[in-house]
């Protein structure tokens, strides 16, 4: 018999809804949620286990959607741009085991806990590295938000759209969609917005004269364009900035929680999150081999403005293809100026023991703290995008890479939760998935290291390259 059956085995069904009135509306909802997929759980049918399957869906396809946000499109563009059909390719198939392993921790974490990971930092290693992640976590967000609006004001500037109008529109809509919908109706929206993330992909049909023979070759040379400069190494962190990134965790972990899920739902978590893993890793392979077969060797070729990017497109493949860039640039922006504001308020909120939970009612005044600080970031990181002249594709590029300098430090504290016995029980890591973290840790460092020594000391990298 099941620890829920034999629970309510105890208990009459009134007694039970008697019970979750009494709660709070936010942990009422989320009652109710759980209640009725373990519902689902009970009637054993072929219907009601796919209608549990797809009740549990969202957090893992959500987060990686996002992850193309406008930053990881603009870097992706860049990179095909840049470097061409040659190293990137299958660098992005790495990445997808690579996500997947990062986030699939996030679903353990969230499901045998039901906290958030703000909170269980700060719970389990105190104020000082709470407050550490926190500002690690505020300080990326805020800067990833000014790469969303990049996206979102290059995009629909295509159509005409001045950028203060476009600024003014996102806002009002990431603030609404936030504010007024509980979970559910929340996730299913951020979903449907998602969807248009996959336009990248019939976009390869318009490529004239497409010569598929050299993305099969790139599994097979690796080849890096130009060698391994300091500018290979600026992109190859943006990219892998644009792939893990420290907001992934403060999200879906806190998604967990929201949903409902528990431990029983588990695998279905991790299928959640290989499904938008690879979603994820198809679209940008997708974007690189765009601009690599149209930009790349063009008198763009080693552009770095998205601007530049997207007209060069048009000469090459039409204008109808680059519109269609265009607003799925804008709704990559869009969708990750949503979850990138989920993250914020949850971590925010649980850092500092506020009630965190888009269940939360809008007309119980203390739950507008849960709200308000995304809301602040987002606003303030709007306006500057409205700065004129700013260098926005190089912002992009390095607001990618910062995520990554401040990823490990991230990890490591996944990595510790994930191992700590007492709040994981018998779902702890096993040894091979702490090795495959920590070498994922070591090689990030090593990267930001590699990078640094670029910059500082030019001809001692030289030095280190000609040695490879």
């Amino acid at each position: 018999m099941s620890s829920w059956n034999k629970h309510k085995s105890e208990i009459s069904n009134s007694e039970i809804l008697h019970r979750v009135e009494e709660l709070p509306l936010d942990e009422r909802l989320r009652a109710e949620d759980r209640l009725h997929m373990e519902l689902h759980r009970e009637k054993h049918t072929h219907i009601s286990r796919l209608e549990l399957f797809f009740m549990l869906l969202g957090p893992g396809i959500l987060v990686m959607v996002a992850d193309n946000d406008a930053g990881g499109v603009i870097t992706y563009a860049q990179t095909g741009s840049i470097f061409g059909l040659g190293f990137f390719i299958p660098f992005m198939v790495l990445m997808l085991p690579v996500a997947y392993f990062v986030q699939e921790m996030t679903v353990r974490l969230g499901a045998v806990t039901h906290r958030g990971h703000a909170e269980m930092i700060w719970k389990r290693y105190g104020k000082f590295w709470g407050a550490f992640s926190l500002s690690d976590l505020v300080v990326a967000n805020f800067l990833t938000f000014i790469t969303e609006f990049i996206g979102i004001t290059v995009g629909l500037s295509v159509f005409g759209v001045a950028p203060i109008i476009s600024v003014i529109v996102f806002v009002t809509l990431g603030i609404s969609i936030q504010l007024f919908l509980r979970y559910y109706t929340w996730e299913s929206v951020s979903l449907f917005i998602a969807a248009f993330n996959l336009v990248f992909i019939p976009l390869l049909f318009f490529i004239p004269n497409p010569n598929w023979s050299l993305v099969a070759e790139s599994f097979g040379t690796w080849k890096i364009s130009g060698g391994a400069s300091s500018l290979f190494i600026y992109v190859l962190l943006a990219n892998l900035g644009t792939t893990i990134a420290p907001w992934m965790l403060f999200f879906q972990q806190p998604s967990v929680v929201d949903k409902g899920l528990t431990k029983n739902d588990i695998k279905r978590g991790q299928l959640d999150t290989f499904i938008g893993s690879t979603i994820m890793v198809v679209v940008a392979i997708c974007i690189i081999i765009l601009t690599g077969m149209t930009v790349y060797g063009t008198d763009s070729y080693g552009t770095i403005g998205v601007a530049k990017i997207l007209q060069t497109f048009a000469t090459k493949v039409g204008v109808l293809p680059m519109k269609l860039f265009a607003l799925g640039l804008v709704e990559a922006g869009f969708i990750a100026a949503i979850a990138i504001s989920a993250s914020t308020s949850w971590a925010v909120s649980e850092a500092f023991g506020w009630k965190g939970s888009i269940n939360l009612p809008t007309r119980d005044r203390k739950s507008l703290r849960f709200y308000l600080p995304s809301f602040a970031a987002l606003s303030l990181a709007a306006g500057i995008t409205l700065i004129p002249g700013a260098p926005l594709g190089y912002l992009n590029l390095t607001v990618q890479v910062i995520a990554t300098i401040f990823m490990p430090a991230a990890m490591l504290f996944l990595l510790l939760l994930l191992n700590d016995r007492e709040i994981m029980g018998g779902y702890v890591n096993k040894k091979w998935q702490n090795v495959v973290g920590f070498s994922i840790i070591g090689f990030l460092i090593i990267m930001n290291a590699l990078y640094g020594i670029s910059v500082a000391m030019p001809v001692v990298f030289a030095h280190l390259v000609s040695l490879l």
